[in-house]
């Protein structure tokens, strides 16, 4: 049939085919690319095309990508399966076909079904059902123009499946079962190959030696993405860290005051570095403010940095771009000058930071030099966190109290996203040191929550809770948000009075109004009616080189190294948050308080 039609094609094993590098090139007119999927156990793809279906997945899925990324790549897919498994039937194609198209793939022809079940298969058995939808194929294939009904629909005896007359109606609900409630495990279905990509698929995986494929793991950091984050400010480091300047660090280097962190626990936010170590994240939050650009995963499959590589670049990339303020107006000598000293790295730029498998190593590096760690974990990897070595503050993003909700706004990659979360609570309990729960407020999304949010404090035993109103960076295509979303910071107060109302153990301690956050802390901080929410950080690096020594057995709690907070930075003053040694900067003849831009 091949020189009949003259057809150039070649068959891949998608176990060897890496999407990331290679589907692009696939990109044209002249193009077919043909897939003939199995479903296995549970609905599950056979072993050798697992990745493949995770990656198509978790990219159609993935708000941050443009969903005319396969624009101008012709497919079709052909199903093989039983229908005796009604609940999974060709669910792995059905999806396959769904996830090309969402990402702008044209389908050539409809989904086809290839049946096991003689006694339903519109044909009489699988073969037959393969020669019916091949019959059609290499109708399109020579030129016929649009496919005939009775050639298309008696393919399958459910025409949702296959509708001729629009193709894009395959079985909606099938497809939206599939995508929450199906996980990425593989099955380990052995070497069976039953998923091949027919056509002029050119796989750039093709390295072989001994007939043995040698597959190195990919970087993190595509081309494009990186020349997308460096756009954005961003100093990549290696393969999948980065580094960013706060804007509260270019506040504190004019003197104009800190960040909420420099309010509520003492820190210099001109000597504080935004890092992380991972630029993947499992979650595609709706308030995300970093252009949604970072990749997503549910684990490390990536090439991987050394922990003193990335520290030691961080830091060079981090006082490369402090040195850049030198002689601009405004910035005090003395602030530059400390500024090229990090004393404490804020693991929370972007991605989740805690997938990187050598975490702990890394955090160790930091706490050698002198640095603190401020650590965000969006609440996806429980046992990541009972191994995490002691940090100066371990926050969880806890975005919303309720697994629907949740849902909603973390948009979690995770099927168990909700056991997962609640796990990662309960370690956060059973953490010596100082724990936060970040609680980011979306107005109209999670404000009313009061009830559930305080039952998930009471499973976290936190030590503070901080509460911030979400910010709102202008329109964008990756989140439905708008100005009406973001609360007003008397709002905000609000809710915290009624949250701390039904936890007895905690109260209002501090507020920062120009991040439009305020803290809520476990009473055992308040020791002689006075507040001691700041760090002794020298104290605390010194219970950490004593931990280290004796191996963990040292132990140490988070009132081990607490400090008595400043009356100004207190819930209530009437600097509100302000550090009066800074200055408040207002723009000639307006009243907005520009502090911090």
């Amino acid at each position: 049939m091949n020189e009949d039609l003259q057809l150039n094609s070649k068959v891949v094993n998608l176990k060897n085919y890496d999407p990331d590098d290679s589907l692009a090139n696939e990109i044209n007119s002249s193009t077919l690319c043909v897939f003939i999927l199995a479903t296995y156990t549970d609905g599950q793809p056979p072993e050798g095309s697992a990745w493949f279906y995770k990656w198509l997945r978790e990219t159609a899925v993935d708000f941050r990508v443009q969903k005319s990324l396969l624009h101008g790549l012709n497919y079709c897919v052909l199903g093989l399966g039983n229908s005796l498994y009604q609940d999974h039937f060709n669910i792995v194609s059905c999806n396959v076909d769904k996830w090309l198209h969402d990402l702008s793939a044209v389908r050539v022809i409809p989904l086809g079904v290839s049946d096991e079940n003689v006694a339903q298969s519109k044909n009489g058995g699988k073969e037959e059902d393969f020669n019916a939808w091949m019959e059609i194929l290499l109708k399109y294939l020579k030129g016929r123009g649009t496919l005939e009904k009775e050639g298309c629909c008696k393919l399958n005896s459910d025409k949702s499946l296959c509708d001729c007359q629009n193709e894009t109606k395959v079985k909606e609900e099938l497809y939206e079962s599939s995508s929450d409630e199906h996980d990425d495990k593989d099955d380990g279905g052995g070497d069976v190959i039953d998923v091949e990509d027919l056509g002029t698929m050119v796989s750039k995986m093709d390295k072989a030696k001994s007939n043995k494929i040698i597959q190195e793991p990919k970087e993190m950091v595509t081309p494009l993405l990186r020349k997308a984050l460096t756009k954005q400010g961003y100093k990549l480091v290696g393969s999948h860290s980065g580094v960013k300047l706060c804007r509260w660090t270019k506040s504190m280097l004019r003197g104009r005051g800190g960040c909420y962190k420099h309010t509520f626990y003492g820190i210099e936010s001109h000597r504080c570095m935004e890092s992380t170590p991972s630029l993947a994240c499992a979650n595609k939050c709706v308030f995300c403010w970093r252009h949604h650009t970072n990749p997503v995963g549910t684990e490390w499959r990536w090439k991987m940095d050394e922990p003193d590589l990335i520290v030691n670049e961080a830091i060079n990339n981090h006082r490369n771009m402090i040195k850049q303020f030198k002689g601009v107006p405004g910035v005090k000598p003395e602030r530059l000058e400390e500024g090229m000293t990090v004393r404490h790295c804020a693991l929370s730029l972007v991605g989740e930071p805690i997938m990187y498998p050598k975490i702990n190593d890394l955090v160790r590096l930091l706490h050698s030099r002198g640095i603190s760690t401020f650590l965000v974990t969006n609440a996806q990897f429980p046992d990541a966190i009972k191994n995490l070595l002691p940090v100066t503050q371990l926050y969880v993003s806890v975005d919303a109290s309720t697994k629907e909700s949740l849902k909603k706004i973390d948009r979690p990659l995770f099927r168990d996203f909700w056991p997962r979360f609640l796990q990662c609570l309960e370690a956060l309990a059973n953490k010596g040191q100082r724990t936060v729960y970040r609680l980011t407020l979306v107005k109209g999304w999670n404000v009313e929550e009061i009830k559930a949010y305080s039952e998930l404090v009471v499973l976290g035993k936190p030590d503070f809770i901080e509460v911030k109103g979400v910010t709102f960076c202008g329109d964008s295509k990756a989140s439905s948000l708008t100005m009406k979303n973001v609360p007003w910071h008397e709002e905000v107060i609000g809710f915290v009075k009624q949250l701390t109302n039904a936890l007895p153990e905690y109260e209002i301690a501090c507020e920062h109004e120009h991040s439009n956050c305020l803290l809520i802390a476990n009473k055992k901080f308040k020791v002689n009616g006075n507040w001691n929410t700041w760090i002794d950080y020298p104290k605390f690096h010194s219970l950490m080189k004593k931990f280290e020594e004796s191996g963990g057995e040292a132990t140490f709690t988070s009132l081990d190294y607490m400090e008595e907070t400043p009356s100004w930075a207190v819930f209530g003053d009437t600097h509100r948050g302000f550090d009066p040694n800074e200055t408040r900067w207002m723009r000639k003849g307006k009243t907005k308080d520009l502090s911090g831009c």
